[in-house]
């Protein structure tokens, strides 16, 4: 449907900070309220095991996908939104209303609340994200409550009011005029004057359109990425939530024509509630008990999430500012699991044909503890005390795999309260002895071949070999191609040292070697590096340590999606439909010297997401030119980031896999 350009959108005025972080702190009470409606949607589709043909499963899967990455995208806003109001001198607001929201909390014209996916709700979400100027009706059953309330106040008033506003949009171009505004009158210098590291930035979550607002122009842009995530720009991005939720609205009737039973969703409760609540006709209570017991834990998941997030923005430590955000990020893989049970349960004793669904009620307050160390405890033991109450509340494997998620986020916390050490040996000690390979039975090759000769020992892990063949090339006495059996010779080196140095160039670590002539063993490089190599994988070079455990000095980690070796490539990029396309030359980013260039480089895949990197690192292009220096980033693994070697969230949108 074409813009009306003849309606516009009244100016929404801003003429003193508090009136700044007043609107802010709304923009983050819409964007924390459209997360949750629409995640509650995505939670009630159905699957093919819900009577879907396999045809209408994948469209319907698909639009599950779309509209968690949709959601994704919101949590983004939420963070961008803080760290704007970081910026100004503010605190981050991420406290909001239970629903069902009461009319007038927001514009009369704006009705947030739980819905299942049908077409109505449809209708709902492409109402509230559609661009200024578009006009079309809300969903059915959305429509606002007719009254007489005007939330504007005339004269100068001292206390900041709600203004109101018609869309989305509509609230960030409010927001972007005053920081314009406020920048020309205060001075840029005088309004941008929070500590920028409170912020929370690329380096630590790949949310994306996620960027620290330091100054007039990175909070414009700010603005400018919510928009265009959102409303489109007048609908010319073909990824916004408004064209995709549009996209879906043509599906769903095309589904509709061939099917006319089609129901994607599953009957979940509009707005169910925890406990009777004075608006009942427009909620559910939700009493039946198995289905109580897991509201109550699906909401306590989401409430320590919250938490985490919130801490995450009070925390200037680097490693729990990391852990928090960790948690508040991957305690997704254990709601999701449990939020989609939980619309399969009957929800009331007294509403028949009904099921339940998340409340997403919220803690009365979650404010951050000033002191980060006790709220790492703090948290760890929340976590623990939901990890226990997942296996007396859920069953089977969904109880123990809810239970495991959420001791792991507690145990991450915990670490950091008193980290664990850590073994350093990758490979035995050698023993005196002649040239032998070990480890072969009935002619297989073991899963790790183990060649000892007089001065060196070989190992070689096949799973970890992307045949690049500086083995076989530079020693073909030792590394002997195309036969049957051992074929690992380590006293048919030249020398020592050149056998040693062979080894150090097997850039994937298949090969690590242990020394025996009281030559000095191999050592962490003075820098480390991760080199990405055209249509292929990414090389790790460094102190690596993969999910606690050390891995050696050198790594190939698969950025395809495609390994079945995941997180090491195992050449897979090459093969499939066609093969990987990605740069090995991206763009330069900041290239700012780092203090220390070595010490450990943590690697942490995440599940069905991306690499999560930290260390003091030096990212290089195929041909050795230096593209970024960082001490922390998210590194794609799905193969489908528009940003390539780093994550944009992609992964949620794909459907990327991967424990």
């Amino acid at each position: 449907m074409p813009a009306d350009t003849s309606v516009s959108e009244p100016i929404i005025d801003v003429r003193t900070r508090e009136e700044l972080i007043f609107l802010l702190a709304e923009a983050a009470e819409i964007e924390h309220n459209l997360m949750c409606c629409y995640l509650f949607a995505a939670f009630s589709l159905k699957t093919e095991a819900d009577g879907l043909t396999p045809e209408q499963a994948k469209v319907v899967a698909g639009w599950r996908r779309d509209i968690i990455a949709i959601a994704i995208e919101e949590m983004g806003h939420l963070a961008l939104v803080a760290n704007i109001t970081i910026a100004v001198g503010g605190t981050p607001h991420f406290g909001r209303p239970n629903f069902p929201i009461a009319a007038g909390y927001h514009p009369s014209g704006v009705v947030v609340e739980l819905h299942p996916f049908n077409k109505s709700t449809l209708d709902h979400f492409i109402y509230l994200e559609r661009p200024e100027g578009e006009t079309r009706p809300d969903g059915a059953g959305f429509e606002a409550v007719k009254q007489s309330y005007d939330r504007n106040m005339d004269g100068d008033r001292l206390m900041p009011n709600g203004q109101d506003y018609a869309t989305v949009g509509h609230v960030y171009r409010g927001i972007r005029k005053g920081l314009a505004d406020l920048s020309a009158r205060l001075g840029e210098e005088n309004l941008f004057i929070g500590d920028m590291s409170l912020q929370v930035g690329p380096d630590l979550t790949p949310l994306p359109g996620l960027k620290i607002v330091k100054c007039l122009k990175t909070a414009l842009a700010a603005c400018d990425t919510i928009v265009d995530q959102g409303e489109g720009a007048a609908g010319e991005n073909a990824r916004s939530h408004y064209n995709r939720f549009m996209a879906m609205c043509d599906a769903y009737h095309q589904m509709e024509a061939a099917d006319p039973t089609f129901t994607p969703a599953r009957p979940v409760a509009k707005n169910p509630l925890m406990r009777k609540g004075p608006e009942r006709s427009r909620a559910v209570w939700v009493d039946a008990p198995e289905a109580a017991a897991v509201m109550d834990l699906a909401n306590a998941i989401y409430n320590v999430m919250l938490r985490a997030l919130s801490q995450g923005f009070a925390d200037n430590d680097p490693v729990r500012k990391r852990a928090f955000i960790d948690v508040s990020i991957d305690g997704m893989y254990a709601l999701s699991p449990v939020a989609e049970h939980l619309t399969r349960l009957k929800a009331s004793t007294t509403v028949p044909d009904v099921t339940a669904g998340m409340s997403f009620a919220t803690l009365r307050d979650v404010t951050p503890l000033p002191d980060g160390k006790p709220s790492l405890r703090f948290i760890a033991e929340r976590l623990e005390e939901l990890s226990e109450g997942a296996r007396k509340a859920l069953h089977s494997e969904l109880a123990e795999g809810t239970a495991s998620r959420l001791a792991t986020l507690a145990k991450k916390l915990r670490d950091i309260h008193a980290p664990t050490p850590k073994e350093k040996t990758v490979m035995a000690e050698p023993q005196p002895g002649k040239a032998e390979t070990k480890g072969y039975e009935n002619g297989q090759a073991p899963a790790v071949e183990y060649a000892e000769g007089q001065d060196v020992i070989i190992e070689f892990e096949a799973k970890r070999c992307i045949h690049a063949r500086f083995c076989v090339l530079q020693q073909p006495g030792v590394f002997k191609a195309n036969v049957v059996g051992p074929w690992i010779a380590p006293d048919d080196a030249d020398c020592a040292d050149n056998l040693v140095a062979t080894a150090q160039n097997c850039p994937s670590g298949a090969i690590q070697y242990k020394r025996k002539d009281g030559r000095p063993q191999e050592l962490p490089p003075l820098v480390n590096l991760i080199q990405v190599r055209e249509n292929g994988p990414n090389a790790f070079r460094g102190e690596l340590v993969l999910d606690g455990q050390p891995i050696g000095y050198r790594a190939t980690l698969c950025r395809c999606g495609r390994s079945k070796n995941k997180p090491f490539c195992d050449q897979s990029h090459k093969e499939g439909d066609g093969p990987f396309l990605a740069t090995g030359e991206p763009e330069t980013g900041d290239v700012t010297a780092l203090e220390v260039r070595d010490g450990p480089v943590n690697i942490n895949p995440q599940k069905n997401g991306p690499l999560r990197i930290s260390g003091n690192l030096e990212v290089l292009s195929g041909t050795g030119r230096t593209i970024r220096k960082a001490q922390a980033l998210q590194l794609c693994r799905c193969g489908h980031s528009g940003n390539k070697p780093y994550c944009d969230g992609s992964h949620a949108r794909v459907g990327f896999v991967s424990e």
